[in-house]
């Protein structure tokens, strides 16, 4: 009997862990389904977008990639792609500085009124976009900004993003206070301090942070709708938008192909920081 009991629950485990593996496969398989998809529909002909219901298609496409890369209102996708990445690459500068100093003064400088200010940050993350978005698009158009790159990048330098600012805080609330003491005790001031002591520290918070910015800076479709006219300074999740209203119908495989082509530089941000973001979430304020 001592022989079979065990045995019996080895099994047993062996059963559980094959059942929560298959869970997970068919999980995967569902999530990865919009993905496929999309990959195939790139590649139909115009004709089986909308009346096959066949994932693969019956023919290769190749055309759509051709068509897709020619772009929209004689912009390329190598100018839509530069447009994108100017404008991701300055909200990820911008955010990392500016968030990374405001958080620093919430975290370790004393001043008054820093808890009211604090909390009066954190309650602008309940504040929805749109409610700011005409007073801040008067603001712009005043200014003679409206149809640049300005409004879409100058807020990141001024700490709007009140998460990433709680996301930072929480991280160098953890930090030991011992090193700034030392530092202090050698002569640094505080922009010394945050600058070669707290900043490198925060490593992991910053990586999380930039990696969030630019993929939600690369995805914004409904800020730069409301900014770009010009389709020279067009995006290309904009040029996505143009590509129907130029094509109309006939032309989804081509959007597809186009919007593959969109997701790349995201797919490839992922993997070659996937490490990075694993780490910041684990060791930022995020854990609880």
């Amino acid at each position: 009997m001592t022989s079979v009991q065990p045995t019996a629950g080895r099994r047993a485990r062996g059963a559980r862990r094959v059942a929560v593996h298959v869970a997970a496969v068919a999980v995967l398989l569902v999530l990865l389904y919009p993905l496929a998809w999309l990959l195939a529909t790139s590649l139909k002909p115009a004709d089986e977008v909308l009346t096959s219901l066949k994932l693969l298609p019956s023919h290769l496409q190749w055309s759509n990639y051709t068509t897709a890369l020619d772009g929209v209102s004689g912009v390329s996708v190598p100018r839509l792609l530069g447009n994108s990445l100017l404008i991701s690459l300055g909200c990820v500068l911008g955010n990392v500085l500016s968030c990374s100093l405001a958080a620093y003064a919430f975290a370790r400088l004393r001043f008054r009124m820093r808890g009211v200010m604090f909390g009066f940050m954190v309650a602008t993350m309940m504040l929805p976009h749109h409610a700011v978005l005409i007073p801040q698009y008067i603001i712009f158009n005043k200014m003679g900004l409206v149809n640049t790159y300005w409004p879409l990048v100058l807020p990141k330098f001024l700490a709007t993003d009140a998460f990433f600012v709680f996301l930072i805080v929480q991280f160098m609330r953890g930090l030991p206070r011992e090193l700034e003491e030392s530092a202090r005790i050698d002569g640094c001031g505080p922009f010394r301090v945050f600058w070669s002591v707290v900043l490198p520290l925060t490593r992991p918070a910053l990586i999380t942070t930039a990696i969030f910015t630019f993929i939600w800076s690369w995805n914004d479709f409904f800020t730069q709708l409301i900014y770009l006219f010009d389709p020279e300074k067009f995006t290309l999740t904009l040029a996505l938008r143009s590509f129907v209203d130029q094509s109309s119908t006939s032309a989804y495989g081509p959007m597809f192909a186009m919007s593959v082509l969109s997701l790349l530089p995201i797919v490839l941000f992922f993997f070659a920081f996937q490490r990075y973001l694993v780490e910041g979430m684990a060791t930022s304020g995020l854990k609880g």
